[in-house]
């Protein structure tokens, strides 16, 4: 990977590889998860430090039969055993139900896979009756075993009493120095055990990630998979190549998304949502008939329906918007409520504010809410109308039917259905030269 963090918390959708496994594992209800680490260990414990499971060190890589054994004394004698790869993400529950459908306590289950290009995994010896005999690793395969097609794919159910039994007597006798887990199965096959194989659902599910061409692939394809199963809800994506999901998305009916919109963490879009080009949107609950034009930006919000936001706003965290409210081009809210019908559409700002029904903020409005050390409350009574470049002076309440004259600095509350401004006169000197450069 070329890269001074694990290959394990690199991220496909923003989440880091082994959170993808991790959730799917979570999803089976283990009686335990058991997570092996070794290089860059700190950093995946305290990625991971919310998650409830058994850490174990890998102090020494000695291959990947090493690995599972460390993690061996405490894992009871009666136990079934699921081993997953870190850096293989996008294994599903449906597969690992299959897999562990045949699963029992004198049986081994394999994850395998038919490759056109197998070159770098295990090959699976079979019999001539079709029963596997053993794993061999491309490195110690001969040129006829290197022209088989199955591999092995790292994913295997096995009791833990033998695989205890098996792991103790590994040896290291190979090309690589290492203790291979797949040697197992060769003595599951001297013991007459049972070996069982399936096949994932899909080839992706099992492609293990080693560099960034690989991690940008298997991107792609997950982006995919979301993608469709959101078109597959009643979404109309314009373009799916150029939607990216890193997080759950609830859609209604008839939504409408357009090219280059970034959809991130808890998302719920109510029925005819329409979503503009360029738009990112994080932690959202946006109601029915919304329309999101482009190149907007919108965070940790509730949008009522038949709101109309952009081109070019941004909403920040704690903004609650209800219905039929217009936020225009180049407008930023954050932690504001704006009641009914009212109207934000050109180039200001509105932080910490509580903004009623059917006002009219004009352009170049701004609430000064920060003094350098805290932060202040705005109130805007209903049907206020505030003119155009006004400084609203927080804490400052401005009445209900009132109307904030353009231009004005407003520092004190301002009594209901009233005109208050604050200019200064206008006047023309008469005979002013403006200033010339010397020569």
């Amino acid at each position: 990977m070329y890269s001074d963090i694990p290959k394990v918390l690199h991220r496909i959708a923003d989440k880091p590889l082994i959170r993808h496994v991790l959730d799917t594992a979570l999803a089976l209800q283990p009686d335990s998860i058991h997570i092996v680490y070794g290089h860059g260990g700190p950093q995946v414990r305290e990625t991971l430090a919310d998650t409830d499971v058994f850490w174990v060190e890998q102090a020494q890589q000695l291959g990947t039969g090493h690995a599972v054994a460390q993690a061996m004394p405490q894992i009871a004698d009666d136990a079934i055993v699921l081993v997953l790869c870190g850096d293989a993400p996008l294994i599903t529950i449906k597969t690992l139900h299959t897999l562990s459908s045949q699963a029992d306590n004198q049986s081994l289950s394999l994850l395998t896979v038919e490759l056109e290009q197998p070159q770098g995994y295990g090959r699976i010896i079979r019999n001539s009756q079709g029963q596997v005999e053993s794993i061999v690793e491309e490195k110690d395969a001969t040129a006829s075993q290197k022209q088989i097609q199955e591999i092995n794919t790292g994913i295997l159910i096995a009791p833990a009493a033998h695989l205890r039994r098996w792991l103790a007597s590994l040896n290291n006798n190979n090309a690589q120095g290492e203790y291979y887990l797949t040697d197992i199965i060769a003595q599951a096959v001297q013991e007459n055990l049972p070996i069982h194989t399936t096949n994932p659902f899909d080839l992706h599910e099992v492609l293990g990630i080693n560099d960034r061409v690989q991690l940008s692939t298997l991107e792609r394809y997950y982006q995919r998979q979301q993608v469709n199963q959101l078109m597959l809800a009643g979404a109309t994506v314009r373009d799916p190549a150029r939607l990216d999901i890193r997080g759950t998305v609830q859609t209604g009916r008839d939504v409408s998304i357009d090219i280059n919109v970034i959809l991130e963490g808890e998302i719920t879009l109510g029925n005819r949502v329409k979503i503009g080009p360029h738009t990112v949107i994080r932690n959202a609950t946006i109601a029915d008939d919304v329309e999101i034009l482009s190149h907007c930006v919108i965070e940790n919000v509730v949008i009522g329906a038949q709101c109309r936001i952009g081109p070019f706003a941004r909403l920040r965290p704690d903004t609650v918007l209800a219905e039929q409210v217009h936020i225009g081009n180049f407008v930023e809210l954050k932690k504001s409520t704006v009641a009914q019908g009212s109207k934000i559409n050109h180039l200001s700002y509105v932080g910490d504010s509580e903004v009623g029904s059917q006002v009219n903020i004009g352009a170049g409005t701004i609430t000064c809410n920060y003094d350098g050390a805290n932060k202040y409350k705005t109130i805007i009574g209903d049907k206020a109308f505030i003119g155009s470049d006004t400084q609203l002076v927080a804490p400052v309440t401005v009445g209900p039917g009132a109307t904030i004259g353009a231009g004005s600095t407003i520092t004190k509350d301002t009594p209901p259905d009233a005109l208050t401004l604050s200019r200064t006169p206008q006047k023309t000197i008469s005979g002013w030269q403006r200033p010339t450069k010397k020569k």
